[in-house]
């Protein structure tokens, strides 16, 4: 195979992220969606995610074309019925997506937005639960990477549970790094994406459901291309078969991620590795005067927003370009209220790389 040139930068962001090489070089061969070796690929990649979800049966896995962000709207539109009612859990920019989804799609929603920097009030949802019989779905963000913020779904699938409702999480940013047991927390549907923590490159997300869930679903899609009753039909009957044209190479790289993921010792330790990465940066990062916006109980390993400097001369896109410059790309901020920026710890991103990143942001100080 061709050898591939060395990454220019870092990517440290919430994804897309640094892959290794071997995930890139398995792109370099064409695949046809038709193939029997193809079409085994794409039901060992389905099975796997299964088993990162939860050891108990009853699961299925459904992969859906395009960006993450599709994968929630497939999940939203096809699992709501008409007569249905979502609330939604809100407490930073994806929250609120999922809000907006529901919107443009007419589906009937309430929103429980709890501000940037604190987690959902689960008083607040039992008593919205308890109130209004006619809410059938409750959504939330596992990894809110507006900030960081790692929501407590294991006491929010409890509550949904108790009320008798169907939980949907989107685990985009989580899933792959953080240990969970979607049966645990009580997730009817958890969603993901190939291009976060399992380190995979973009083009296709994904849906873990219960069968018996999803089964209930058919006939409900608001549109053709997202119906995930369909596309899970469809590789069910097909073994493997997608029914509009896959991303073939990005489903290999998939497939060689999760090897990889394996081979580094599971979630487990991946998360480990995470949670080494955010340490060590969050511990450089206050040396060198920065504050982390969230206070510890709330961070995840995932990414950490920092406030921006209370200087007159400071800029994003001026730090940003120097530590570029340097091999480090970040990511600007989210927050509503204040001024940000987050750096990710996630993809393929080791304990060694921190200390150089914290050198590159001692140099790219240029207003202290």
């Amino acid at each position: 195979m061709e050898t591939l040139p060395d990454n220019p930068y870092l990517l440290l962001t919430p994804g897309p992220l640094s892959t290794t090489k071997s995930v890139k070089q398995v792109m370099l061969r064409d695949w046809c969606t038709w193939d029997d070796d193809y079409k085994q690929i794409v039901e060992t990649i389905r099975a796997t995610l299964v088993q990162l979800a939860t050891p108990v049966p009853g699961y299925t896995a459904v992969l859906m074309q395009g960006s993450g962000t599709f994968c929630v709207e497939a999940c939203l539109t096809t699992a709501i019925p008409d007569k249905g009612r979502l609330l939604v859990l809100a407490n930073g920019a994806y929250g609120r997506r999922i809000a907006r989804i529901a919107a443009c799609q007419r589906i009937d929603h309430l929103v429980l937005d709890s501000g940037d920097t604190e987690w959902p009030d689960t008083e607040v949802l039992s008593k919205a639960l308890a109130q209004d019989p006619g809410i059938t779905h409750v959504a939330v963000v596992h990894c809110e990477t507006t900030t960081g913020m790692l929501n407590p779904v294991a006491d929010i699938g409890d509550i949904v549970r108790r009320f008798h409702r169907t939980f949907i999480v989107d685990a985009m940013s989580s899933f792959g790094g953080i240990p969970m047991d979607m049966a645990q927390i009580q997730a009817d549907y958890l969603i993901s994406s190939a291009n976060k923590c399992i380190q995979g490159v973009p083009g296709f997300g994904f849906v873990i459901a219960g069968k018996r869930e999803l089964a209930r679903t058919r006939g409900n899609a608001r549109s053709l291309s997202l119906d995930l009753f369909d596309q899970w039909e469809t590789m069910e009957t097909g073994h493997g078969k997608w029914r509009f044209t896959s991303p073939t190479h990005v489903v290999r790289a998939f497939a060689k991620a999760l090897e990889e993921l394996a081979g580094e010792g599971g979630v487990a330790q991946r998360w480990k590795r995470y949670r080494e990465n955010r340490d060590l940066l969050i511990a450089g990062m206050t040396r060198l005067g920065f504050v982390p916006l969230l206070d510890e109980p709330y961070r995840s390993p995932i990414i950490t927003a920092f406030l921006g400097p209370d200087h007159p001369d400071y800029r994003f896109n001026q730090f940003y370009d120097r530590l570029k410059q340097k091999g480090f790309v970040i990511y600007p901020g989210k927050v509503t209220q204040q001024d940000t920026f987050r750096i990710g710890h996630i993809g393929d991103i080791h304990p060694a790389d921190i200390p150089q990143l914290l050198a590159a942001v001692q140099d790219a100080m240029y207003w202290v």
